[in-house]
């Protein structure tokens, strides 16, 4: 068996699973309970400094 077919093996059936469990860490990271303060900030820092009545 070549390195390359050996590469390849691995990247489908290890590799895929690495890579969708980092896809499900990943989409669920904003959602988990500590996040909400910096997801406020985040959501609303592009309205600081300026005033409401221009």
């Amino acid at each position: 068996m070549s390195v390359y077919e050996s590469l390849r093996h691995f990247a489908d059936s290890y590799g895929l699973v690495a890579t969708l469990l980092l896809f499900v860490v990943l989409c669920a990271w904003p959602f988990r309970p500590g996040a909400k303060r910096r997801n406020h900030h985040a959501a609303t820092m592009i309205f600081e400094g300026q005033d409401d009545g221009e």
